[in-house]
């Protein structure tokens, strides 16, 4: 299990040497957003928050990506890609590699808003009852780079369950290969209710698949070392009607997030932090109408939820109390920051 956990992160060490400081100075007045799947919910907002910036003067890009790993290359590149939209626990995954360089780009890192939660589903044969019984396992991780794939590497390096084999299946693969028991667990990242999840239960028609159904349930997610870095959450028949009762888990939030433009004072960080003021502003003044008229996800989110470990950008959290008011303790840290020689006052003449 450790070659494949080290396979998979050495894959994405080789992109962790930019920063963006080194953008186009030429895209500076237009702010590109990265997403997800052209198909997917991140888009979706993204194009809502596109929306609501324009009425602002904000002229923001948004761009279709492969995720949350593929969002964090991005920004940390030459590419306008400004802010985005990843899942929150990136942040710990990054923070928690051997390469220093990943751990770098962690600490650079800005939580702009919270959004909404994405449900992990342990799915396993019922000989698992705990995160801990996946030692010695066949799991199914998800595709390499995929936000459930680095879930579930972020949730066995927590707990320090060690499975035997870690299989690259695509969510159908995997829910199928558990049930044939081929694999002996797998996770999957998504909110509830999942279509997949909810089309287990019609395996209970058929009496050949029946007693597949009757092997298999979803295993708890309450180990307090998760809740460092997850939200508490609930599965029960409400979403799935196969299930015989209600479950605990985790979920992972969708966190809209940044560079940290606040630490510097050139023309291009100052701009960018600027303009993320303003679309701090534009997000928070306009709520209620994007939870009116945006994607439904719009209705669960709050944003002033804490994130974990996330520490909070401040750049967009500056005009929070409206208007044009600039952030005192960015004031502040400029004049202390800027050298600046008094006048000496003058001696009165004798």
């Amino acid at each position: 299990m450790k070659r494949s956990l080290i396979v998979g992160l050495l894959a994405l060490t080789s992109w962790f040497n930019l920063s963006p400081i080194l953008a186009e100075e030429s895209d500076a007045r237009q702010l590109g957003m990265v997403t997800g799947s052209k198909t997917g919910t991140y888009i979706q907002f993204g194009n809502d928050i596109a929306g609501i910036a324009k009425s602002v003067g904000l002229d923001i890009l948004v761009k279709d990506s492969q995720g949350s790993i593929d969002n964090i290359k991005r920004i940390n590149s030459k590419e306008n890609a400004t802010f985005g939209i990843v899942q929150s626990d990136v942040l710990g995954f990054l923070s928690r590699s051997e390469n220093p360089e990943m751990r770098q780009v962690a600490s650079r890192l800005r939580l702009i808003f919270p959004f909404y939660n994405e449900e992990v589903h342990l799915f396993a044969n019922k000989s698992i009852q705990s995160v801990n019984d996946l030692s010695g396992k066949r799991v199914v991780v998800g595709e390499q780079g995929s936000g459930t794939w680095l879930t579930a590497t972020n949730l066995l390096q927590l707990t320090g369950a060690k499975p035997a084999e870690l299989l690259n299946l695509p969510p159908l693969q995997g829910v199928t290969a558990v049930l044939k028991n081929e694999a002996d667990a797998m996770f999957y990242v998504a909110g509830k209710p999942v279509s997949l999840f909810t089309k287990v239960g019609n395996l209970i028609t058929k009496p050949e698949f029946a007693s597949m159904l009757s092997n298999v349930h979803f295993v708890p997610l309450d180990d307090p070392r998760l809740l460092k870095e997850y939200q508490p959450a609930k599965i029960g028949q409400a979403d799935y009607e196969w299930l015989p009762g209600e479950v605990a888990t985790i979920a992972v939030k969708a966190v809209l997030m940044s560079f940290d433009f606040s630490g510097k004072q050139n023309p291009y960080f100052v701009r960018r932090c600027q303009q993320l003021a303003t679309l701090g502003q534009a997000i928070r003044s306009n709520i209620s109408q994007l939870r009116q008229t945006g994607h439904p996800k719009w209705k669960e989110v709050n944003l002033d939820d804490k994130v974990g470990v996330w520490q909070l950008d401040g750049c967009s959290r500056s005009a929070k109390g409206g208007g044009k008011e600039v952030d005192l303790t960015r004031q502040l840290e400029k004049m202390l920051l800027n050298f600046h020689r008094w006048p000496r006052p003058e001696t009165p003449a004798a």
